[in-house]
This record gives structure tokens, sequence and C-alpha cells, in this order.
């Protein structure tokens, strides 16, 4: 058994000497590129899972075969996040949209004040290529759940806020469909005042609170 966890940890090793730190290329942060991570947490399962299924004379050799697809796997995934991210970072230089990564999900943060007028549903006309260009990154990486979620400030009768925040996040879907991205991947919804970034006790902070995200699952 020493011997077998010995094997996996060489093998844990082996890829991180492999991912090496990187440069972040838009905060100049040396670290672990996300390809590696996910490489090592699927080798640590697979080699689990093959030592697992494996007679006892031939664990060892199942831990490998098992780390070796296992970590192939993860860092596949990771490998098809870190792109996506490079591309939307790239079409979205300048727009206003921030984009979030966190692990397997990406978020797109667009603020109310660049994509809708005030107490409006209807897509500010500017907006539309900052919208082409997500449909661009969308049909280009397909192999992610789109989850729409519209949220608006406190200001005003929560209904009002309940029933603007679900149209938003409609108007932007709609766009996506009638620009070919499939209807299948799209979900939306609609939260009013109920998720704040910032506080509604300042014009800024109403400012924040406005905004519609798209939510980047993998499927």
């Amino acid at each position: 058994m020493k011997k077998h966890a010995l094997l996996v940890a060489g093998l844990a090793s082996s890829l991180m000497l492999a991912g090496c730190a990187t440069q972040d290329a838009y905060t100049g942060e040396q670290k672990t590129s996300r390809s590696t991570l996910y490489g090592l947490g699927g080798a640590a399962a697979g080699a689990v899972v093959g030592a697992a299924t494996s007679g006892s004379s031939d664990r060892g050799r199942g831990a490998l075969i098992g780390a070796t697809v296992g970590g192939a796997a993860g860092a596949g995934y990771g490998a098809y996040a870190d792109r996506q991210e490079a591309r939307l970072r790239q079409e979205l230089t300048g727009t206003g949209v921030q984009v979030v990564r966190d692990g397997d999900y990406l978020q797109l943060v667009m603020p109310g004040n660049i994509t809708f007028a005030t107490g409006s549903s209807d897509i500010s006309s500017n907006f539309y290529p900052t919208l082409n260009s997500l449909v661009k990154v969308f049909k280009e990486f397909d192999r992610n759940g789109i989850d729409i979620v519209g949220h608006t400030d406190s200001t005003g009768p929560r209904d009002l806020n309940m029933r603007l925040s679900r149209e938003r996040a409609g108007s932007v879907a709609s766009y996506l469909t009638n620009q070919g991205v499939p209807g299948g991947r799209i979900s939306t919804a609609g939260v009013g005042p109920d998720y704040p970034v910032a506080s509604n006790n300042t014009a800024e902070g109403r400012t924040q609170n406005r905004r519609v995200e798209i939510n980047l699952r993998p499927l």
C-alpha cells in the first residue's frame, strides 16, 4: 500500500512540474495554470478508482492507469475553460462587462447602465455589438449551459422589480437565440432586488445592483 501511495504522489509531482507556474495575462501574477490544477484533481481521483478496481496484485498498475486517464480528463476541461475565458476577455475588453472565473464556472456581469434604460427591458442599441461578441464566443464554445439572471436595486415596488428583472433576462435570451445560439442551452430567471452586491442606500450601490449576469456552466 505504501508503494502505491508513493506511486500516486510521484505522478502528481510530475503533473505539477509539467504544468509549471505561468504569468496571468491580466494580473501579472505568477501562478500554476488552471489546467494543471484540474489535472491534479483528476489524477488523484483516477488513481483511487484505478487502485480500487484492480486486483490486489495489480493495484499499482491500476492506480497508474486511472491517474493517467483522470488527469487527462481533468486537464482537458481546464484547458477548454482557460481558452474560453481568454476569448471572452479578448472580445469584451472595453465594453464594461466583467468576466469572473470560479473553478469550472464563468460569470459575465453586465451593468444595467450599459444594457437597459432605466425602468425598461428593451436592450440599449449601443449594447448590441457587445452581445454580438458574446454570440460569437458562445457558438465557438458550445459545451456550456447559459443561465441568464436579471437583478434590480430595491427602489420601487417589489413586484415591479421582479417583473423587470425577468423581462430583462428574457430580452437578453431572446437576442442570443435570434442570433443562432441554441435555446436548449439557455435558461432565464429574474430575482429582483434579492441578491445585491452593494448597498442600496447609495446611488453608486444601486447602480451596481442593477445588472444582468450570465453564468456559464459545464454541460
